[in-house]
C-alpha cells in the first residue's frame, strides 16, 4: 500500500477560485481530469489531502475489505437524475440508508429518481462506475450536476473518496471538501438524505 501525502501551505494559496477553475477547464474540454490533475487543483487551494493506492473496489463492501485502516468518515455516491433529466450527485456515508423512492420528495426534485447510465456519468463526470466520487465535479465544467451533501456524513472532521479512480483513496477535511466544490462552480446543497430524515421545504420557503 502506497502513500502520497499533500499538506496545504501558503506558497499554494490561491487568491481567485475563478482562476483555478478556468484553468482547469481547459484542460477538462479535452480530456477528464487523472488523479494527477486532481491533486494539483487541491494543492492550488492550499487544500491538504492524503491519499493510499490500493486494488481496484466497485462496492462498498470491497472498499471495507481492501482499504485497511483509514480515519474519518467512509462514503458512497449516487449519479441520479429525476423525471426532468435534472443530474445529482449525492454523497452519503457508506451506512446511510436511502430510499431512492423517496429521496427526490427530501431533496424537493421532480419525480422519482433513477441511476444515471454509464455513459451519461461519463460525459459529465468523466468517471467510471465504480469511481464516482464528488472530486469528479471539477469535469462538469458545464455545471449540469447538483451535488448533495448528507447532513450525516457531514458530522465527519475527514471524508474519504475516490480520486476519480477505484484504486485510490483520498482523505480531505470536511469543511476543504466544501471549499473545493465551490471552487469547481458546484457550491454544495447540505442536506439528510437518509431513511427518515425531514422533507425538504418547499422551493418558495424562506
Amino acid at each position: 500500500m502506497k502513500t502520497h501525502l499533500a499538506t496545504a501551505t501558503e506558497s499554494h494559496a490561491v487568491g481567485n477560485s475563478d482562476t483555478v477553475r478556468r484553468r482547469t477547464a481547459s484542460h477538462a474540454l479535452t480530456m477528464p481530469a487523472t488523479p494527477a490533475d486532481l491533486f494539483a487543483f487541491l494543492d492550488r487551494l492550499a487544500i491538504a489531502h492524503a491519499t493510499i493506492t490500493h486494488p481496484p473496489v466497485f462496492t462498498v463492501e470491497e472498499s471495507q475489505a481492501l482499504r485497511g485502516k483509514i480515519s474519518g468518515g467512509h462514503t458512497k455516491n449516487l449519479f441520479l437524475r429525476d423525471k426532468k433529466g435534472t443530474l445529482y450527485l449525492v454523497v452519503a456515508g457508506e451506512d446511510a440508508a436511502i430510499e431512492l423512492r423517496a429521496l427526490h420528495r427530501l431533496l424537493g426534485a421532480t419525480g422519482r429518481f433513477s441511476f444515471g447510465a454509464a455513459a451519461l456519468l461519463r460525459t459529465t463526470l468523466g468517471v467510471e462506475p465504480g469511481s464516482v466520487t464528488p472530486f469528479a465535479a471539477l469535469n462538469d465544467t458545464e455545471g449540469r450536476v447538483t451535488v448533495v451533501l448528507d447532513a450525516a456524513m457531514m458530522m465527519h472532521d475527514t471524508l474519504n473518496f475516490h480520486p476519480l479512480v477505484n484504486t485510490m483513496t483520498t482523505s480531505i477535511g470536511r469543511d476543504d471538501l466544501v471549499r473545493f466544490l465551490a471552487a469547481t462552480g458546484h457550491p454544495p446543497r447540505i442536506a439528510p438524505v437518509a431513511a427518515g430524515a425531514p422533507a425538504a421545504p418547499p422551493a418558495d420557503t424562506p
